[in-house]
């Protein structure tokens, strides 16, 4: 085991950044236009990042497999993207950020990384309102704001429930203006399959062309994977089903390191799973929390009468309802983290407070907002005396002016009205906060191999806070990523073109033929999916929203066998030399299969509490925090980063020791 060196540059955590940038080696213009960058995947941090490095004039060559980079999951994305610019007076800063995002991860990632993604957060907004982003805007013309779980301050910045898809389309017409001079070279519909070194360093890919079949070499200066996360490993996850680890995987195991796989989010607010036979969940945005007050009954008789459909929500008088996350976190409320309010919701299901028919729900309401907003409505129209169906009609126009997109959405799946009924919701699997470990530069433990976005570790711990994800993602590819990478490229002047001919490149796609040709010539008798819902399954019951030590110890031996039975029993129809989607998710489930496992490990290695990693054995005892989760930072104050050594049960763990000299390492609490 060795200790990780992060390279944060030395000085004051506000200097740090400005310092570095400095300092660090460039590329002049006419240089760049003699190097080549790949970059694997085109959501907001990927096509923000090809965008970018194409600007500054390298030649950029990026990939996805979807049809087109408008279709990245980044476009999911719904309630909103951070930044402190303070529009609202109500005290925020740069400094304030930073604080939420480290106690909200629970004081388990790096301080340098997430001060800097706080400090560049005002320059997103600035760089996609020039885009045309349609953000929100207040009466008078200026950006509004919302707040999420975790804070005290309204800082985020929204496109309705599109925001996401709003950003995506910025940076995506950011891309085609790059891809129109020539600058980007765009291959759509291609799967990156390995990663290729030459003396240690990364220079190119073996991609396969998912509509012909063909395998192909690309070669490049240096290797950016922003490819997403892993959530899909636990087969229903709120992730697009295409969603994957198989980039990551790869690089990981050509010698990147893997940091933090346990570190996996819960989201509280999911549309509940209706049966065994569904593919994906679907995720109803945090924002919803912040007019949505949650509760159950607060009488097991009221609970099980609803379940059976005796009992309709809207019998329930106030009494008899517990708004449990205002009753427990009287400061924060409905408001409290996402790991927070998704552990609570699970508390009351299992205690058997759950309201739809599989019992795993909870209610979240927007009657009290309605009133709220009616009255507010009535009284700037001039009428003081509205009746209840005025107050009603003008508070629901102002809830869909905020959420329509998302009431909408919810009612065409559950076939009830949210304005009316109560919404139901449960926590289901959402971002991954662990991924490929990165050094202050993004730069992997690969020479010339990149991570950013959702692929890697950096910036949020155990837990993200809602909204983050889009301000980490355009904050690697737009203001971090075309810095740090000139510092690596800056000696590759001379370097040429890199073929593709190679021994090194002749190899790698031999190795990746005969693994397809394998997956196709395999006469098994169970299907990709077979496999993938065991996974799930193993995975949602002892590596879920809580873990303890004899569930991972099954876990990590289910797996193993699962895994042989696999490389044994599934049978892949078609060929390789085609288009073949069953292909695809044969590729893609090995890779789940491998990384649940090292999952598995890493949860069991780590026996604290933390953020979305949850430990039984690790919980508060007495006091007002008793039941919350206990961590542990004499033992665990680090990140695991994980080597790869052939099989996950052989992998070796390196630490990454965590320093906290700007904020006080404490217990969390939201009371």
């Amino acid at each position: 085991m060795s200790v990780l060196k992060s390279n944060v540059p030395e000085g004051p955590i506000k200097d740090k950044w400005t310092n570095h940038k400095n300092h660090i080696d460039l590329v002049n213009p006419a240089n760049k236009r003699n190097i080549d960058i790949i970059v694997v995947g085109t959501g907001l941090a990927g096509g923000s990042a090809a965008a970018t490095l194409a600007e500054l004039g390298y030649n950029v060559k990026a990939f996805c497999y979807q049809d087109s980079p408008r279709r990245a999951h980044s476009i999911a994305a719904q309630g909103g993207i951070n930044a402190a610019k303070n529009y609202q007076g109500d005290g925020d800063s740069v400094y304030r950020l930073f604080y939420d995002t480290v106690k909200g991860g629970d004081y388990r990632s790096r301080e340098a990384n997430v001060y800097r993604l706080a400090e560049v957060s005002s320059n997103i907004i600035d760089q996609c309102v020039a885009q045309g982003v349609p953000f929100a805007r207040e009466y008078g013309g200026v950006l509004d704001n919302r707040s999420f779980g975790g804070v005290l301050v309204s800082r985020t910045f929204y496109a309705k429930g599109q925001t996401g898809q709003q950003l995506l389309l910025g940076a995506y017409s950011a891309m085609n203006r790059q891809i129109s001079r020539g600058k980007i070279k765009m291959y759509n519909r291609h799967e990156m399959l390995d990663v290729v070194k030459i003396d240690g360093k990364a220079r190119g890919i073996i991609a396969r062309d998912l509509t012909t079949g063909k395998i192909e070499r690309h070669s490049a200066h240096a290797v950016v994977i922003a490819s997403g996360g892993y959530g899909n490993v636990y087969y229903l996850s709120t992730n697009a089903m295409g969603s994957n680890v198989t980039a990551g995987w790869k690089i990981h195991k050509k010698g990147a390191f893997f940091a933090n796989p346990c570190f996996t989010q819960i989201h509280p607010t999911c549309i509940p799973r209706s049966g065994d036979y569904q593919s994906k969940l679907t995720l109803m945005s945090e924002s919803l929390r912040n007019d949505g007050r949650i509760w159950v009954p607060a009488n097991l008789e009221d609970a099980k009468a609803i379940r059976e459909g005796k009992l309709k929500p809207t019998a329930l008088t106030e009494e008899q309802r517990d708004y449990f996350l205002e009753r427990r976190y009287p400061a924060f409320g409905n408001l409290v983290p996402r790991d927070v309010a998704s552990r609570a919701a699970k508390e009351r299901c299992d205690a058997g407070y759950g309201v739809n028919a599989t019992g795993e729900a909870v209610y979240l309401d927007f009657k009290a907002a309605i009133k709220r907003y009616g009255t507010e409505q009535a009284l700037i129209h001039g009428n003081h005396n509205p009746t209840d169906q005025e107050m009603t009609e003008l508070g629901e126009k102002v809830i869909e002016e905020k959420y329509g997109n998302l009431f909408q959405m919810y009612e065409k799946i559950v076939d009830e009205n949210p304005y009316k009924t109560p919404m139901m919701i449960y926590p289901a699997t959402h971002y991954t906060m662990g991924g490929v470990w990165v050094d202050y530069n993004l730069m992997t433990t690969i020479p010339g191999c990149y991570c950013i976005g959702e692929a890697n570790f950096s910036d949020h711990g155990a837990n993200r806070l809602g909204a983050s994800a889009l301000m980490q993602g355009l904050a690697d590819g737009y203001f971090v990523l075309p810095y740090t990478i000139g510092d690596y490229l800056s000696h590759d002047i001379r370097t040429g073109e890199i073929p593709t001919d190679s021994a090194e490149f002749i190899e790698a796609e031999k190795q990746v033929r005969e693994k397809l040709e394998f997956f196709v010539n395999n006469e098994g008798k169970h299907s990709v999916d077979y496999y993938h819902k065991r996974l799930g399954k193993i995975m949602w019951d002892k590596c879920g929203m809580s873990r303890n030590e004899k569930g991972l110890k099954e876990a990590i031996q289910e797996i193993k066998e699962l895994r042989a039975d696999f490389w044994k029993n599934v049978i892949v129809p078609g060929k390789v030399e085609d288009m073949n989607p069953e292909l695809e998710k044969a590729g893609r489930v090995a890779d789940f299969l491998e990384l649940g496992e090292l999952f598995a490990k890493d949860a069991l290695e780590r026996n604290e509490s933390c953020g979305g990693h949850f430990r039984e054995e690790s919980v508060v005892m007495d006091g007002e925090q008793v039941g919350e989760a206990l961590r542990n930072d004499k033992e665990y104050a680090y990140v695991s980063a994980w080597e790869y050594k052939g099989e996950p049960s052989d992998a070796v763990l390196h630490k990454e020791e965590l320093e906290f000299k700007d904020i006080e390492l404490k217990q969390r609490s939201y009371k």
